[in-house]
């Protein structure tokens, strides 16, 4: 099995390295960007076992350490 965590910020903080790249997107000619975040993207292989067990520790594991839940948020997808 395989977890797959992207790890963004929340709209409401402000992005420093997302503005810098919507800047230089701009600045490189492409119109029309409204926004960039940069967050980041984890992948942690798993051994096989109870899908939804699996899911309520990585899930675990991501709030409590992966991401900081006061300005970041997550999605996880287990495969």
């Amino acid at each position: 099995m395989k977890a797959k965590i992207i790890i963004t910020p929340k709209k409401a903080v402000f992005d420093p390295q997302g503005k810098t790249v919507e800047n230089a997107l701009e600045h490189m000619g492409y119109t029309g960007v409204e926004g960039v975040h940069v967050g980041k993207y984890i992948e942690i292989d798993l051994a096989d076992g109870d899908k939804e067990e699996v899911r309520k520790k990585i899930d675990e594991a991501a709030h409590k350490f992966l991401s900081n839940p006061v300005i970041e948020d997550y999605q996880l997808e287990i495969e």
